[in-house]
């Protein structure tokens, strides 16, 4: 790289610690001020955290591995999660700002009670907190070790020094600033990520070997191109050598993994980083509308950037081996960008690491302190111990993932990972909102039969992802109805406490509600369903509408955003008609 190119790489290094230190008076005032950003933030802002978290530096070369193996259609293994985050934004976003916990465990102490509840809540500080959180930062620093490797040489034994120093700085900064840094760097990271994105995608397809989007569908295989994926034909071979998706597997992801699985910033029924922004909003209109933002951005303005510079590297790279196809995009920077945006790109990369990091890192502090330190070990500490044990657990969470990066091979491996070790429990994180019965044994029994069936499936039968999902969704949802027939409810007492706190309405809660005839309780179910539908209808609409004017389809493309205004139109106008205050205190 140039001169310019390393000026702009450390200029964004300085704008990112400069925020840090901003922001790291006002993290140390208490826990709620450094894990919450003192429940202030502004949907925007929240809304555009949540996006930029899930804009990692995998993300590009993950989409990339998919886009070279299954074209288009690949990226519905991640499409899917739309319609279990739409329930998040209309069902259960109001909820969590009105819980008023921390976290999203210390929910589990406010719905469940008794010592079933406090393993439960223990076991998943540590489990989320540090081992799964460890995985996630795992990937997220294998694709930065991929990108250094693709992009400058660096050999294998020693990229990982270089990820370990990008690491080190994002938790120094985490550590000092808190979520209100974190969310404010992470606008600031979301827009360099993003213009780089959109640059490099520009240049790719003008060059003359790939030809502009005339050039693309000359050159690759019509079944590459596809929005959706042929239902049991075979592909052409082609770049990728691929073969159509069966309809059974396309119906595990549209049909079962995203209600039924647990992953990370698609987690049914909210949680993670997810709950942690809806809970750090001003009040529940902010929340409910940060999580839509979300939706929108995370869905309709991300993915075709990265899908279009995945399709360019099937021309540019045919030869490219399948465990490095994701490589693809980190060549076609290397090779293709001019002076500056090179450094715009490598800057863009690390913004878009650095902020995935940093959240992840302030979301597993947070479960380590609140839900394990001050619960269980030091329930008298202060408000500056804890932060101060904040901040030293932020640098010990990054030093576990760097001993995990190194067990990793492929980044789209882990995904499938986290999916299916956590299919079935989805369902009792939707249910536990809206059905009184549900106990803290049916959320431990669903945690636990995912592993059983998972192992018995890899090591004992030729089942692979996604048709996996169906044995273990099925196994683990008759486990844990099971468990929760066989197991007291939870007491009475906590139950009430609960509904008149959260005020969840619905028809699975009227035990409950007979004991507290003065709440008055969310009405208008039926209408949140109809909500849902024209949240979907507006994302994929808008999704695919803008796909198919980039591929030169003006009829398709105008109608479907024409679908995707109706929906957003009909939104608006019902939110405005029950009036915000149905949703604000």
């Amino acid at each position: 790289m140039s001169r310019i190119d390393w000026s702009i790489v450390l200029a964004y290094f300085l704008g990112s610690a400069l925020i840090g230190i901003y922001y790291s008076k006002r993290a140390g005032r208490g826990m709620d001020e450094f894990f919450l950003s003192g429940r202030s933030l502004p949907w925007w802002l929240a809304g555009t955290s949540m996006v930029a978290t899930t804009f990692a530096a995998d993300t590009p070369l993950a989409v990339t591995e998919l886009v070279a193996r299954n074209g288009v259609a690949g990226n519905w293994l991640w499409w899917n999660f739309l319609l279990g985050g739409m329930l998040t934004v209309f069902f259960f976003a109001r909820l969590w700002r009105r819980a008023g916990v921390l976290t999203d465990l210390e929910f589990t102490e406010l719905r469940y009670s008794g010592k079933p509840a406090a393993f439960l809540r223990a076991f998943r500080a540590l489990y989320l907190g540090l081992f799964i959180n460890c995985v996630i930062l795992g990937w997220v620093n294998l694709a930065m070790a991929s990108i250094l490797e693709g992009m400058f040489g660096v050999p294998r034994d020693r990229v990982h020094l270089y990820v370990v120093a990008a690491l080190v700085i994002t938790a120094l900064y985490s550590a000092l600033s808190g979520l209100w840094g974190v969310a404010v760097t992470d606008l600031f990271q979301f827009v360099i990520a993003m213009g780089g994105t959109v640059a490099l995608a520009l240049v790719v397809l003008r060059l003359p070997q790939v030809g502009g989007i005339a050039g693309l569908q000359a050159r690759l295989p019509a079944w590459s191109l596809r929005f959706t994926p042929l239902i049991g034909e075979a592909g052409s071979g082609g770049a990728a050598g691929a073969m159509a998706m069966s309809l059974s597997a396309f119906l595990a992801y549209v049909g079962v993994q995203w209600w039924s699985s647990w992953y990370p910033g698609a987690e049914p029924g909210g949680g993670g980083y997810v709950a942690q922004r809806m809970m750090s909003a001003k009040d529940e209109k902010h929340s409910l509308l940060a999580t839509l933002w979300f939706q929108v951005a995370h869905y309709c303005i991300r993915p075709w950037p990265w899908i279009l510079v995945g399709l360019a590297t099937l021309v540019l790279y045919p030869g490219l081996p399948p465990e490095q196809k994701r490589l693809g995009y980190v060549y076609a920077m290397r090779d293709h960008l001019p002076e500056g945006l090179l450094g715009l790109l490598v800057a863009a990369f690390f913004a878009a690491y650095m902020s995935t990091v940093a959240t992840q890192l302030n979301w597993g502090s947070s479960y380590v302190i609140n839900d394990f330190y001050r619960r269980f070990v030091r329930r008298g500490a202060s408000q500056r111990e804890l932060v101060a044990a904040a901040r030293v657990t932020t640098v010990l969470v990054m030093a576990f993932s760097v001993a995990i990066t190194g067990m990793m091979e492929r980044i789209s491996g882990a995904w499938e990972f986290i999916i299916e070790c956590g299919a079935g429990l989805g369902l009792v994180l939707i249910l536990r909102w809206y059905w009184w019965r549900i106990n803290a044994w049916s959320e431990i029994a669903a945690m636990v039969a995912p592993f059983v069936a998972y192992s018995y499936i890899k090591f004992r039968t030729d089942i692979a992802f996604p048709v996996s999902l169906y044995y273990i969704v099925g196994f683990t949802t008759l486990a844990w109805l099971a468990v929760t027939r066989l197991t007291r409810p939870t007491d009475t007492a906590r139950l009430v406490e609960f509904y008149r706190r959260v005020r969840p309405g619905g028809a699975l809660w009227r035990p409950v509600a007979r004991l507290a005839p003065e709440v008055r309780a969310d009405a208008g179910v039926a209408r949140l369903w109809l909500d849902w539908l024209a949240g979907v209808v507006l994302v994929y609409a808008a999704l695919f509408g803008i796909g198919s004017l980039i591929f030169g389809d003006l009829r398709h493309g105008c109608l479907l955003l024409a679908g995707a205004g109706a929906a957003a139109g009909f939104l608006v106008r019902d939110l405005n008609r029950r009036g915000w205050t149905e949703i604000s205190h």
